[in-house]
């Protein structure tokens, strides 16, 4: 895989990460835990583009 698609699939997975929060925090019976752990997860990937993106 090219770095190029690598960071196009992070960015990818980073966007349905924000838009499952989003749809998550409207929703009336949300789970905070789960809410906490795809935002960590979306912080995780944008660091790891960030990181990526910097070398490229």
């Amino acid at each position: 895989m090219s770095m190029a698609s690598h960071l196009q699939e992070l960015r990818k997975k980073h966007e349905v990460l924000s838009t499952m929060v989003e749809a998550a925090q409207r929703a009336p019976s949300t789970d905070d835990l789960q809410i906490a752990e795809w935002k960590k997860q979306k912080l995780r990937l944008k660091e790891e583009i960030s990181r990526l993106a910097s070398q490229h």
